[in-house]
């Protein structure tokens, strides 16, 4: 529940500030698209969808302005899916926010309980880096 509030707050507090389209999923499928882009097949293989089901998601978000679909200029083929700065400013926004709402957490609980419950996470959780894993978690 910690968590769902985390990301509730974030959200109405990025909808304030001009992104009141932005969703949770959309957040996977950015660290999913990378900061190099990627196409919509392998959108899909990390996402653990279809390509259709990936090339839907990017037609939405192509619609709300957060990404770009390009030609790949390696193979004409291909098309890359890119963040616009749209998409970047709703990532620096919703880090900036999340750190807002963890500086307000510290002053409700204490700045040195909130470090020694971030330690206690780190403790229970596994310790290569973060991943995304859409199917393990909604499957």
């Amino acid at each position: 529940m910690a968590f769902r509030a985390i990301i509730d707050e974030t959200h109405a507090r990025l909808a304030a500030e001009g992104h009141p389209d932005f969703r949770p999923m959309h957040g996977f499928v950015f660290q999913a698209i990378g900061p190099h882009g990627t196409t919509a097949a392998d959108l899909g293989r990390r996402l653990g969808v279809s390509k259709q089901a990936a090339g839907k998601t990017v037609g939405v978000l192509e619609r709300l302005g957060y990404v770009e679909v390009s030609p790949d200029p390696a193979d004409a083929r291909r098309k890359v899916v890119r963040l616009t700065s749209r998409g970047v400013d709703s990532l620096a926004r919703s880090a900036r926010i999340f750190e807002e709402i963890r500086t307000e957490w510290a002053a409700t609980l204490g700045s040195d309980r909130l470090r020694a419950f971030e330690a206690d996470l780190r403790t229970m959780t596994p310790g290569e880096l973060w991943r995304v894993d859409v199917p393990g978690w909604f499957a």
